[in-house]
């Protein structure tokens, strides 16, 4: 929530200080290299929409020519930091008063647009056309409110995972949020304006207006406002939220004395809304009033809603519009009544952005040139607000100050993300192992966990970047970003959706970036893939002297012991930072004896005995001993068997997780010194690949396009997922098509007794094929 709007609290409502120029680094951000605008203007909010190219530092590595006197010391690769331009979507969301305020900031800060027209929608795009157009000197070209709305939904229903949510009033978390589906059609929207639309949705351009009432949002306003004498539609809500609607509304029991069996109505059902007041001699309160009229309105509608989706043999129903604005007793009354009349046989499901669909859809209408969809895009946690809380006791101002300003941000990744096609169900495919919006005490204790580890993470990105003397202010901008961030997190866990060990490291390596810090862990990668690498052929030469038996429990062992290297865990970062000598053999004897806390070894090496895999995926982790004197020497074994090998590795980087710009260097490095790998490489039995992740979590359904078709083409049948981010914190439930091996070594004491164990507990777990059957 952007810092300048000033509450008065002598007042209802609230002012702008007209004296504080917006800042462009909190609300408009990237304004001055705005492309192309949309607008989207209903009758209290404002939604403006643009799309700008945004510069900023990414770090990159480049192979040392050691034959030239280029190379410099022992390193492999040098490090640079290089400016590159993406693309990121803006969107912005203000109440109608600003609109001036709002429309001469940008007009200031505009500077070198392409476009001349401004594509708008909503029922005020034609009232401040005039303005619109005198303010920023383009064109407004109005565009249809429905296409615009629908337009919107698929777009935030596609690219932003978490974007619908069940709610749940009486459960610890009041929100459900659901897993992002493969295909999001066909769906109903019930749009709640002034009036009702009901559309059904079948695909990104077939949609069709299939009902609607005049008794919608409208209508709760104008008899509110006869009834209450109140005029503004939140305090309207407010007292809603307040009252209690049985002491207007005749109950079943009030006629029957109780409930009437036979037709299955309980005693506290409504018989007739409003129906006491006919006949009781008293005056009602407008809080009780408030209450009832919301109560008729969402009944009536989520039944209309639940007659059209029956018809329609439809069991996703999505409400938004004016109506909904996130409001507790709104949601909660809708979903009760789609439950009582379906029997829960369709899901009334709200979304996060609802606000932003008409001004979403609009932008898309005006720049389907460029074809966005085309590119997947993810949400940026460090530029966005999050949804706010709906709990009327939570603050007094929040309610107020939530529709006053918030944003949006969505940056544009490198390609098309899709599901692995492996996924047994893609459709209940859930990546993260615990919900912390659900969990108060693992959300208490990791909260805590990620502000203590704050201080070390500021210190690592100074470190990182010694010749820029501002670093350090940059730092400190990022160590006051996420703290506020934590913070938000701590008093509304639902702010960007399911709140989970990998959105609080999401929401990190986004804030880092924001602040130009794209590699914090950069030289230490560095300096501990050169070590490795010295070792690399006298670890080969050991695991060759050994039995073929021994081999195999070896090459085990030493994944997990490589796995051991995460400077993401506390308890080994200290030890590196303490002890720069400790190695590979110091991280095997800190390795739990068998039996593992998780141990399926023995189904793994009966399994080697049998025919070889046609193909494995494995998942990689960290730079350094982990993937060099861990992994390479497992993907040597299953390359002398016969199996060919896909690498996929971090697009971006995160933590100290190799890259794919890293491993490829590694990978050609190696193969000069072992004849196995480099007959891999010219044969094209090893293949690198980008998972199109920069997370130290995985998200199996949100992968790179050219890693699915790498699985589909080369028949895989064996996926190997590394790391307690890639196989703990994420994946530990996954289950897939085909055999799979989840390997990790838990270096969280606190997760390690949630799971029944130790520190540096290991967990190896395989997935036969029998087993899925």
């Amino acid at each position: 929530m952007a810092e300048f709007v000033r509450v008065d609290s002598s007042t209802s409502g609230h002012t702008m200080d007209k004296s504080i120029t917006l800042p462009p680094d909190e609300i408009f951000r990237n304004l001055e290299n705005a492309k192309r605008f949309a607008i989207d203007i209903g009758g209290s909010l404002t939604k403006l929409a643009y799309y700008s190219t945004v510069q900023h530092k990414v770090a990159k590595v480049r192979s040392f020519d050691h034959t030239t006197k280029e190379a410099t010391g022992d390193n492999l690769y040098e490090i640079s930091v290089q400016e590159e331009v993406t693309a990121r979507l803006h969107f912005i969301k203000f109440e109608n008063a600003y609109i001036e305020t709002c429309l001469d900031f940008v007009k200031d800060h505009l500077v070198n647009t392409e476009t001349k027209v401004i594509k708008a929608t909503g029922g005020g795009a034609h009232k401040f056309k005039e303005l619109i157009e005198r303010k920023l000197g383009l064109k407004v070209d109005k565009e249809d409110e429905m296409t615009c709305l629908i337009k919107g939904c698929n777009f935030v229903l596609r690219n932003i995972p978490h974007e619908a949510f069940v709610y749940a009033k009486h459960a610890d978390s009041e929100f459900r949020f659901q897993t992002t589906q493969p295909d999001i059609f066909p769906y109903l929207l019930v749009n709640i304006g002034s009036g009702v639309s009901i559309v059904k949705v079948e695909s990104e351009d077939k949609f069709e207006r299939i009902g609607g009432s005049s008794i919608g949002g409208g209508t709760f306003w104008g008899l509110g406002a006869l009834l209450t004498k109140t005029k503004r539609f939140d305090e309207l809500l407010q007292l809603a939220s307040k009252g209690q609607h049985t002491s207007v509304d005749m109950l079943v029991k009030d006629i029957y004395g109780g409930s009437y069996g036979s037709l299955g109505l309980t005693g506290d059902l409504i018989a007739s809304s409003f129906g006491k007041s006919a006949t009781a001699d008293k005056e009602f309160s407008k809080e009780d009033m408030a209450k009832s009229l919301l109560h008729m309105i969402s009944n009536d509608i989520g039944q209309l809603a639940c007659l059209y989706a029956k018809l329609h043999n439809l069991s996703r129903v999505y409400f938004g519009g004016f109506f909904i604005r996130g409001h507790p007793v709104t949601m909660h009354t809708i979903t009760y009544s789609i439950n009582f009349f379906t029997k829960g046989e369709v899901q009334a499901l709200f979304l996060r952005h609802e606000g932003y669909l008409g001004a979403i859809g609009a932008f898309l209408k005006g720049a389907e040139e460029d074809n966005p969809n085309q590119y997947s895009w993810g949400e940026n946690y460090a530029g966005s607000s999050g949804l706010m809380s709906v709990s009327p006791d939570m603050n007094p101002m929040q309610r107020a100050r939530s529709g006053t300003f918030d944003m949006l941000e969505m940056d544009r990744l490198e390609g098309k993300l899709v599901n692995l096609p492996l996924l047994q169900d893609a459709s209940s495919y859930i990546p993260d192992t615990v919900d912390l919006t659900e969990d108060a005490h693992a959300r208490e204790y990791w909260l805590y966990c990620f502000e203590e580890a704050l201080d070390g993470v500021v210190k690592r990105a100074v470190a990182s970047q010694p010749d820029m003397p501002e670093a350090a202010e940059r730092a400190e901008k990022f160590r006051q970003k996420y703290r506020h961030k934590l913070q938000t997190l701590r008093h509304q866990p639902f702010a960007y959706g399911s709140l989970t060990v990998r959105s609080l490291l999401d929401t990190r390596e986004h804030c880092l970036n924001e602040f130009n810090f794209p590699d914090p862990y950069s030289k230490i990668k560095q300096r501990e893939n050169d070590m490795a690498l010295k070792y690399y052929q006298k670890a080969v030469k050991c695991l060759d002297e050994l039995s073929w038996e021994e081999r195999q429990y070896a090459l085990v062992r030493g994944v997990l012991a490589g796995n051991v290297f995460d400077w993401g865990a506390k308890a080994v970062s200290d030890v590196l930072e303490s002890d720069p000598e400790f190695g590979f053999e110091q991280a095997k004897r800190q390795l739990e004896e068998r039996p593992w806390l998780v141990d399926s070894y023995d189904q793994w090496f009966e399994r080697l005995k049998g025919p070889p895999h046609k193909c494995a995926m494995f998942f990689v982790d960290n730079s350094g001993v982990d993937i060099i004197l861990g992994v390479m020497p497992f993907v040597r074994e299953l390359l002398s068997r016969g199996t060919e090998v896909v690498l996929a590795s971090n697009s971006g980087p995160a933590l100290n997780d190799v890259t794919n710009g890293e491993l490829q260097i590694l990978t050609e490095s190696i193969a000069a010194m072992d004849p196995v790998i480099q007959a891999g490489l010219r044969e094209d039995r090893l293949t690198l690949v980008q998972s199109g992740s920069s997370s130290p979590c995985l998200d199996l359904s949100r992968l790179d396009k050219v890693l699915a078709m790498v699985v589909r083409e080369r028949k895989t049948d064996l996926v190997i997922i590394e790391g307690m981010g890639r196989a703990i914190h994420t994946n530990y439930y996954a289950m897939l098509r085909c055999e799979s091996l989840k390997m990790a070594v838990i270096k969280n004491s606190w997760l390690a007794d949630r799971l029944g164990g130790k520190l540096f507990s290991v967990v190896f777990n395989e997935w036969l094929i029998a087993t899925l059957v």
